[in-house]
């Protein structure tokens, strides 16, 4: 039987198709199969809606697209699978921001999820009947499960329970969220919701290790109160437009949700060096990689980005433009230079201080004698930018690399230097921040500040750059 895309149809006659399979308890795909089965081979199953179908049955056969790849056919479409734990009430809320963005939702409902939700809420916001058991006669004579792991774009399971994540990382499919989940080949998007006694324990730590190992995408938890009286930390599951904004980016196949299309977005990455003569110079530990992940993570939604790097031994992010300096002066006339701009990314170490006069020979070494260096402040680039009456970028963001008072000395710096956003960090000795691949950080904004859990640099800077397409969208996820 060919393919029937559901999406090329027109939206009265998808209101119809809709309508259709919720009385019947069938997703509009299968909905659509069955009235073209049974007008092909002439039964006279549900005659007492024959003239339902007879007029339903024509315009789906007519209008039906041609049939697509399956890389098409799964564009835009979201799997979410919802896990048994008190954020399952937030799924809810998951299901109705995604469809407001244009996605078609499935879902997957465990066992447990039912103790705290019901499938009738699912898919009356999803428009689509709701899945729960693996062997169910009704989805399996085409198997099913198989089904929904191949036709959708992306996966998100929320909330991902400690268990649900420990039988990913086994592979275990024993019902039928593993299932779809070890037979889907589209990426995988995780919200973890458990005590954070669970969180914390070794196992689940070791479970989410290989589970980004394997490519799955992890956002949060956060830190907060639990629902058991008493109990906070880290564990509370991600907010709906927090896991809304990680799962746009993955939507529309290989050409990427273009949410930042249009926009200019500048990013500064790396340390400077500021010489002290030929050979020596004034530096910091600065690798540069979340600031090159910005850039690509912004180049990815769409954007036109301009990366202005200090010295760092990382290739040039796929789709940004690269240029590369050397000193604080010279970052800051390349900032000058690449305006105006949409939003500006401030997440270079820059050098506080440079030597008034460069020697420009090699300073020889005296015994017993130390040469006499006399410092002299560098342009603050980050206040430069936000405090500009012409051409100030509509967001600013800086980043406050910090080793004490990590929040308080944010909240400082987001007012004085002018910015909108302040990325918080801690780079003290310890932390392994700084040349490391992971990265701890609190977003402080003139609303509150938010923590983030510890996770790549590539996961912060997704998650970063999602919020900057939602800000300058001005849309509400």
């Amino acid at each position: 039987m060919a393919s029937i895309t559901i999406r090329q149809l027109d939206d009265d006659l998808k209101r119809q198709l809709r309508l259709r399979a919720a009385r019947n308890g069938r997703s509009m795909e299968d909905e659509a199969r069955t009235i073209l089965r049974s007008a092909s081979s002439g039964e006279s199953v549900e005659q007492s809606r024959a003239t339902a179908l007879t007029a339903d049955m024509a315009p789906v056969a007519r209008r039906a697209a041609p049939s697509l790849s399956r890389s098409e056919e799964r564009r835009n479409r979201i799997l979410l699978i919802i896990g048994g734990g008190i954020a399952a009430y937030k799924s809810l809320e998951i299901i109705r921001r995604l469809k407001d963005r244009g996605a078609e939702v499935r879902c997957i409902m465990t066992k447990a999820a039912l103790e705290f939700i019901t499938v009738l809420s699912a898919s009356a916001l999803s428009g689509e009947r709701v899945f729960v058991n693996l062997f169910d006669a009704t989805a399996e004579h085409d198997v099913g499960h198989i089904r929904l792991a191949r036709e959708a774009e992306l996966v998100v399971v929320a909330p991902a329970t400690a268990d649900l994540m420990a039988k990913m990382a086994a592979g275990t499919a024993d019902d039928l969220a593993t299932a779809v989940l070890l037979a889907t080949d589209a990426k995988v998007l995780l919200a973890p919701a458990m005590n954070p006694h669970m969180w914390a324990h070794p196992a689940t730590r070791r479970n989410v290790a290989l589970l980004e190992r394997d490519g799955v995408i992890v956002i949060g938890p956060t830190a907060g109160e639990m629902a058991e009286a008493g109990e906070a930390g880290i564990g509370r599951m991600a907010e709906p437009r927090e896991i809304v904004c990680a799962a746009l980016p993955f939507l529309y196949g290989s050409r990427a949700q273009q949410s930042l299309k249009g926009q200019r977005v500048i990013v500064t990455s790396g340390p400077t060096r500021e010489p002290i003569d030929p050979v020596r110079y004034i530096a910091n530990r600065s690798s540069g990689k979340q600031g090159h992940a910005i850039a690509s993570a912004a180049a990815a939604l769409g954007a036109e980005v301009l990366l202005v790097t200090g010295p760092v031994s990382l290739p040039d992010p796929v789709g940004a433009k690269t240029v590369k300096v050397e000193t604080a002066q010279q970052m800051l006339a390349e900032v000058n230079r690449g305006l105006p701009a949409d939003v500006a990314i401030f997440a270079a170490a820059v050098a506080d201080w440079r030597v008034d006069d460069p020697n420009a020979n090699k300073i020889k070494k005296q015994p017993g004698a130390t040469p006499s260096l006399r410092l002299i402040e560098n342009p603050d680039i980050l206040a430069a930018i936000g405090h500009r009456d012409k051409d100030r970028p509509r967001l600013v963001i800086g980043f406050a690399a910090e080793t004490e008072q990590i929040i308080e000395h944010a909240k400082a710096k987001l007012t004085r230097k002018g910015c909108d956003w302040m990325v918080a960090n801690d780079v003290s000795a310890g932390s392994g921040v700084m040349g490391g691949d992971c990265n701890t950080v609190h977003l402080v904004t003139a609303q509150g500040v938010e923590s983030w859990p510890p996770q790549s640099k590539e996961a912060v800077a997704r998650a970063l750059v999602a919020r900057v397409a939602e800000a300058v969208s001005g849309a509400q996820p």
